[in-house]
């Protein structure tokens, strides 16, 4: 069988790396795909024999490593909850599910397939005053770094993963795919969308509303309360494709409106418009986001970022959003 990565189409590829059906060889090939996305997929492929994964622990991307060792805990683990943990028999565990060392999981608890919760974590902590429905949900193929502490009554889709020592309060709505960085604290009661991606030491404020794709980087604030200390709270909301650049605070009730950059050091009080770059204190409009340029030498604008940042992406998603910029001046 001939196998050629360039002249094969992104779709085919993940199916391919996906499918357990897939041949050994094919499967080493697919290890080096451009795409992190495809490599990732052969990582968790149960045909994948070790020597690939021996290989994919130093692919030059992190998700990819990540992907190759949670994989490897679920493969190796022949005891999945290890003794010193205490797990609830009315949690409800799905299959493959990792527990590491001293973790504590309560009954208030359902964990999807696959997921790997490392060690001194604590899972379904009660929250401070009596919930609806207290159920935490975690979903499929999560990957939970220790002493993470998640409170009950929150929902996290599929492919959550976080660093070590995260906080997340009660009611907190998120999507799929869902990063957070070390040490970052989710105060509750928020809603967050798919593939939002938090950096470490980040503190999101209760009521705040994250869209799907946002980026926020480490030591960023988003607050809530217009005259401290009070019982008002007035959430921010990021749009789409935002990102928020580090040592940033957003100010109580404003809006940072699809696709706009907020430069490092703001404070931002006003809500900003699409597609624009705010930046000091108070964060005032610097210019569009298509006048700052890749500084890869190519001329090309660095916004929209996903015209050219891919990385993680499934290749559904990036294909439509070639499309959307296809033949558009100045950003192909």
């Amino acid at each position: 069988m001939t196998y050629d990565l360039n002249s094969t189409d992104q779709h085919s590829l993940f199916r391919q790396a996906n499918d357990p059906d897939t041949s050994v060889e094919v499967l080493a090939r697919l290890a080096g795909a451009e795409d992190e996305v495809i490599r990732a997929a052969v990582a968790f492929n149960a045909a994948t024999p070790k020597p690939v994964l021996d290989a994919l622990l130093a692919d030059p991307s992190e998700y990819v490593r990540d992907c190759v060792t949670k994989r490897i805990l679920q493969t190796v683990s022949a005891l999945r909850v290890h003794p010193t943990a205490i797990v609830s028999n009315e949690a409800r565990i799905g299959e493959n599910v990792v527990i590491g060392a001293y973790t504590i999981v309560r009954g208030n608890v359902s964990i999807g397939d696959g997921t790997v919760i490392e060690s001194h974590c604590e899972i379904g902590h009660p929250a401070h005053t009596a919930l609806d429905e207290p159920l935490l949900h975690i979903g499929r193929n999560s990957f939970i770094r220790s002493h993470s502490i998640f409170y009950e009554g929150s929902t996290f889709g599929d492919n959550l993963v976080t660093g070590h020592r995260v906080t997340v309060r009660e009611k907190t709505k998120a999507g799929r795919n869902m990063q957070i960085g070390t040490l970052s604290d989710i105060q509750g009661h928020c809603e967050i969308g798919d593939f939002v991606r938090l950096h470490s030491n980040v503190h999101i404020g209760q009521h705040a509303r994250i869209k799907d794709y946002v980026w926020i980087f480490p030591y960023v604030v988003l607050t809530n309360d217009p005259h401290p200390p009070s019982n008002v709270m007035l959430s921010v909301t990021l749009e789409n494709y935002v990102a928020v650049a580090t040592m940033s605070v957003v100010l109580p009730g404003v809006t940072v409106k699809e696709g706009a950059l907020v430069g490092a050091h703001s404070a931002v009080a006003r809500d900003v418009e699409p597609d624009t770059v705010v930046a000091g204190s108070p964060a005032k409009y610097i210019c569009d986001t298509s006048n700052i340029l890749l500084k890869d030498g190519s001329g090309r604008s660095a916004y929209p970022w996903r015209r050219h940042f891919h990385r993680g992406y499934l290749p559904d998603t990036v294909a439509k959003w070639m499309a959307e910029f296809a033949g558009r001046p100045g950003l192909n």
